[in-house]
């Protein structure tokens, strides 16, 4: 009799056994699938093929005069294999990169750090020592037979030609792990442009990589190329700048800004190019070449001076007399002001208990002429006439809200979108912010400091002298941009884009008459030549130490081919530092050079240095 339950276990024991058997074998497929074939596949390749990466050229740098100011020179990196080291002498290797056991250690530590090294591998190559200078490199060369698993990749360093514009120029080094997250362009080793057009013109100076695949045998030799280079990709070279710089007028700023902190900017008016940008106290750009630029970085920032900071794009400051131009053309926009509307003025602004100080001059006086005396208590009732005028405006959060629309089509209270990284906005007060600082209890008489610069108003000097260049234009700007040419490309059509003001041509032809009393016998005399009509205002910012000495202007008059701001950090009245540095500049750029008069007032000023040390900043 046939045992059908016995038979019936036998066929379910079976499929028991078939079903573990199938899936194990599924299981090791499917992590041979997913975590298997990679890795096999890696060490496979890296045992046939080795991938040797061609760094592109990265583009130079001139200015818009044609000078050369950056370019390359070659060098070396030294790369490592992990896997393919065998029989290391340590010692001799050291020895001949010129380095001593501890750091050679101390490196094998760090690429094998995945926290700091997170794309490491033992079958990829990992940079052990960069930018290597092809006169110190030779010895390693004839040796480097003797140290299997390392390798030359040839790169270049970036070199400078110029002792100048080092903010601009800005500087190139190795690769953050932030970087390689950012852009899967970049790999563990590669060098990326940290600061000015370096960094904000990395995807067209970088070019593109390319490859040579090349054969070993069994020993890691190279064979040659494989199947002779039909996999091989030549690099693209990266697109060459020119700037719109001009060198010997940035080289002029920088040394009549020794001794000093501040910036001078100066701009074409026509086209929004930038001529010149100084940040002082500045540094030699030669300092953030090859392996040193990590300890110099370090020394700058540790110098209170603060030598790293472009001041003339990140720095804000009140600017002080030079905003009487934006406050004047807003008034005679909305009718607050006629040209003939005079205001009083006895040694400054009053108004029962409050006084608003002022220098002695003539009152009351009209729009032109209080330009150019710099005249505080005009524009002090200019802006309480608007702010308390209720027949044109409901409210004075209304007026205040009408205000602020005029200085943000001015160029304020926002970045102005500068080819270079790290532009600060500056502060241009709304009626929200004045209703939350003063519980919603405020009036004009609250921030009529803000009529001459003062206040909670900031701008950068950047913002100071596209303001010069708008007035130049009669009502229009256009970006200011440091980038004039990209090889065999074009301008972003934010850097050509005109911005019109909120005001009529006609009522800049007001101001710009009022700056130019202000040079012929006004506050700005001693820029005054008979070679140009230049237009000017001055600006002395309060500060809790020494003021600042600002200027802000333009030249000539009528065909202006330069705008200019000056802002010297605790340098006085305007009229001490900024007007004088600001015509030697201007006369450096349209007639080419300075007289012999001139280059011994630039000297002068040159060796006038500001002690900051005893100065409460």
């Amino acid at each position: 009799m046939q045992d059908h339950h016995y038979e019936n276990r036998k066929y379910v024991l079976g499929g028991i056994a078939l079903l573990v058997v199938l899936s194990y074998i599924v299981r090791l497929a499917f992590l041979q699938l997913v975590n298997g074939t990679d890795d096999y596949k890696v060490r496979a390749e890296s045992n046939a093929f080795y991938n040797k990466v061609i760094f592109p050229s990265r583009g130079v740098i001139y200015d818009r005069n044609g000078e050369l100011l950056v370019y390359n020179q070659p060098a070396y990196d030294v790369m490592v294999i992990m896997r393919e080291i065998e029989d290391l002498d340590t010692l001799d290797l050291c020895k001949t990169l010129g380095i001593e056991k501890e750091e050679f250690i101390s490196r094998m530590e760090t690429i094998k750090d995945r926290n700091k090294n997170p794309g490491y591998s033992t079958y990829t190559q990992q940079l052990f020592l960069g930018q290597i200078p092809a006169a110190d490199f030779s010895v390693f060369q004839e040796k480097l037979f003797r140290y299997r698993g390392f390798y030359v990749r040839e790169r270049s360093i970036r070199r400078y030609a110029t002792d100048f514009g080092a903010h601009i120029l800005g500087d190139v080094a190795e690769v953050s792990p932030t970087d390689i997250e950012r852009d899967d362009y970049y790999e563990p080793g590669d060098y990326i442009g940290k600061q000015g057009v370096e960094r904000s013109y990395e995807p067209d100076l970088r070019g593109e990589k390319g490859v040579e695949v090349l054969l070993r045998d069994a020993r890691g030799r190279i064979q040659g190329h494989y199947k002779n280079g039909v996999k091989d990709r030549k690099p693209v070279p990266g697109k060459n700048l020119t700037l719109s710089l001009d060198m010997k007028l940035q080289a002029l700023g920088e040394r009549l800004m020794e001794g000093k902190m501040g910036s001078i900017v100066a701009i074409e008016p026509k086209t929004g190019e930038i001529l010149c940008l100084v940040s002082a106290p500045s540094y030699d750009p030669h300092r953030m070449e090859g392996k040193q630029r990590s300890k110099q970085m370090v020394e700058m920032q540790k110098d209170p001076m603060k030598p790293m900071l472009n001041r003339a794009i990140s720095g804000t400051y009140p600017p002080g007399s030079t905003f009487k131009t934006s406050q004047g053309l807003t008034f005679l926009q909305e009718g607050i002001i006629t040209g003939s509307t005079a205001y009083p003025c006895s040694r400054g602004f009053r108004f029962g208990r409050m006084k608003v100080g002022c220098h002695g001059h003539g009152a009351p006086l009209p729009l032109v002429p209080a330009i150019a005396t710099s005249c505080n208590g005009y524009f002090c009732w200019g802006l309480y006439h608007m702010l308390n005028n209720r027949s044109k405006y409901k409210t004075i959060q209304e007026a205040m809200t009408t205000w602020k629309d005029y200085m943000v089509s001015m160029g304020f209270g926002y970045r102005l979108g500068v080819d270079l990284p790290g532009e600060a906005r500056g502060m241009i007060p709304n009626a929200d912010f004045y209703d939350n600082a003063y519980k919603d209890n405020w009036s004009p008489l609250s921030v009529i400091s803000i009529a001459i610069g003062q206040g909670e108003v900031t701008l950068t000097p950047l913002q100071i002298a596209n303001l010069g260049a708008t007035i130049a234009n009669r009502g229009y700007y256009i970006t200011p941009h440091v980038v004039r040419n990209v090889e065999g490309g074009q301008l972003a059509d934010s850097l050509l884009e005109k911005h019109v003001t909120k005001v009529d041509k006609k009522y800049y032809e007001m101001v710009v008459a009022g700056m130019r009393k202000a040079v012929q016998g006004g506050t700005c005399k001693s820029a005054n030549t008979s070679m140009y009509e230049v237009c000017g205002k001055t600006g002395t910012a309060q500060n809790r130490g020494h003021d600042h000495s600002a200027f802000m202007g333009f030249a000539p008059m009528n065909d202006p081919k330069i705008a200019i701001a000056v802002y010297v950090e605790n340098g006085g009245f305007g009229a001490h530092f900024g007007v004088p540095i600001g015509s030697l500049m201007m006369e450096q750029y349209i007639n080419g050079e300075l007289s012999k008069a001139s280059e011994s007032k630039a000297t002068a000023f040159q060796h006038r240095h500001i002690n900051y040390g005893t100065r409460e900043r």
